[in-house]
């Protein structure tokens, strides 16, 4: 008689769950962290090279932010046909697709279609694998927002790539005609490697009816009124208010901020090392905030988190000092992808597993609708007196309207 299979060990299965949860990152390297935030750096050679106004600049992301829309609007009917795990696997793919070929062109119209389709992909990745992280964190409900904040924190990573892997392909594409297309195959190809070490994570939890599970540290009495609950938007309006101003403030920073500081006079090296340390404070950002995730089932994270961001976004516009400059990018890193999870967390917090793609979506609407906003808007404030400092100080005061609406929220 063959022996029987012995169960995992309870260390073992948390060492699994987190390794799963690091794997799953990779989602957010690739959907936000690379695809998104990786333009920032490249925004200033492609300015110059191509003779672009920041309002057009600027619109660039907006572009990418009316795909994200459009994703984040159809994902959850694609959820419905397909599992999680596939449209992560296919969005990764497709945003990598849309990077390589981002390289190709130098007409506005086509770059801008380029940015929109990958932002397409971008919510279809970001959605999904932020629902399996919430999934994965129904295992260990006491440990879901570190769970969260793992996987939220894989931007930072992107970040990261993208402040080492831009300049160095800028350097070595020195004299090419548009050099700043090498760096976009460049970051193609950390793309397609992410979306290769996917395939574990993903194949790991296709189907996994253990993660379907309702939370256990619901008590029995309330489990069948908490399985009941459906997602409606009027439940949340303070806390999707105060996304859509968040969407709206922190890409004005995270698209604008780098051809500040090169207006500023930084070197390169000193703009490479504020966007490494950036992109380190948000891996960072998981622990710095899991406590705060777990403990309150209102706005209250949200609004906090939000009014921080707006003090980081607020510190370069007042002053080139590179201390406070430094201290605004590790601010600015260590916050805001926690506000993401925030969302996620209140989602989890209020609703039962079956409604989480339906208020992980809701949120992911309106915060892409923020940012549809905020580039454009930022940009042509640029455009005239005042320039991107002007800009900014838009930004820091759409963040603190985000955290006095998210102040508003209450648990269900």
């Amino acid at each position: 008689m063959a022996p029987s299979p012995v169960a995992p060990s309870p260390a073992a299965y948390s060492r699994d769950t987190l390794w799963l949860a690091l794997a799953l990152s990779l989602g957010a390297a690739v959907s936000l962290g690379i695809t998104r935030f990786a333009y920032g750096l490249l925004l200033p050679p492609m300015r110059e090279d191509l003779g672009w106004s920041y309002t057009l600049a600027g619109a660039m992301n907006t572009a990418n932010a009316a795909g994200y829309l459009l994703g984040a609007l159809a994902t959850p009917w694609l959820m419905r046909r397909y599992p999680p795990t596939a449209l992560l696997l296919v969005g990764s793919a497709l945003a990598t697709l849309f990077m390589a070929l981002s390289g190709f062109f130098t007409e506005a119209g086509p770059l801008l279609l380029q940015r929109a389709l990958a932002g397409v992909a971008s919510a279809m990745v970001f959605i999904a694998g932020g629902l399996l992280a919430a999934q994965l964190g129904a295992r260990q409900p006491e440990r879901m927002g570190l769970l969260l904040g793992l996987y939220y924190g894989g931007t930072g990573l992107g970040i990261v790539v993208s402040a080492i892997g831009v300049p160095c392909a800028l350097q070595l594409a020195a004299g090419q005609a548009h050099a700043w297309a090498w760096a976009w195959w460049a970051l193609a190809v950390a793309c397609t490697a992410a979306t290769v070490l996917l395939i574990w994570p993903a194949s790991r939890l296709a189907g996994n009816a253990a993660l379907r599970t309702t939370p256990t540290t619901i008590p029995p009495t309330e489990a069948a009124r908490f399985a009941a609950r459906v997602f409606r938007p009027r439940d949340f309006a303070f806390g999707l208010a105060g996304y859509a101003g968040f969407g709206v403030g922190y890409i004005g920073y995270m698209t604008f901020v780098i051809a500040l500081l090169r207006d500023q006079g930084s070197s390169p090296g000193a703009i490479t090392a504020f966007y490494a340390l950036l992109g380190l404070a948000v891996m960072a950002s998981s622990r710095l905030w899991a406590r705060l995730l777990d403990r309150h089932r209102d706005g209250q994270p949200q609004a906090r988190l939000n009014a921080l961001l707006g003090v980081a976004t607020l510190l370069p516009a007042l002053t080139s000092a590179w201390p406070l400059v430094l201290a605004s990018g590790l601010l600015f890193g260590a916050v805001f992808l926690s506000v993401v999870a925030s969302t996620t967390a209140l989602v989890r917090h209020n609703l039962p597993p079956s409604q989480w793609a339906a208020g992980i979506s809701a949120f992911t609407i309106v915060f892409a609708a923020g940012q549809i906003v905020g580039p454009t808007v930022v940009g042509f404030i640029a455009d005239g007196p005042g320039g991107l400092a002007r800009g900014l100080v838009y930004s820091a005061l759409a963040l603190w309207v985000g955290a006095a609406l998210a102040w508003r929220q209450r648990a269900l």
